[in-house]
């Protein structure tokens, strides 16, 4: 659970900055930048990210509920399941 809550924090921090750079850059001057729209677009795309997160992260070879049992999963049939899964994603 640690592993993918730091793979998936790291992943939402990035897409929070890149959707505020995105939201500043789109004012022809930075006295005319609205913050309230900077800010809650930032929000929106970290809470994006973090549930998309839920779906499966490449960094991580197993699911985040898998991580936490890492030696169950390697002989269970629902990390086959899982590996076929990702290999066609």
């Amino acid at each position: 659970m640690k592993k993918w809550l730091k793979a998936a924090g790291i992943r939402a921090l990035r897409t929070v900055a890149q959707a505020a750079l995105g939201a500043i850059g789109g004012a022809a001057m930075f006295s005319e930048v609205s913050w309230d729209i900077v800010i809650s677009t930032a929000l929106l795309a970290g809470i994006i990210s973090m549930l998309m997160s839920v779906a499966g992260l490449p960094e991580l070879e197993k699911r985040w509920y898998l991580c936490a049992k890492e030696e169950e999963a390697k002989d269970d049939e629902t990390s086959y399941w899982n590996r076929l899964w990702w290999s066609f994603s």
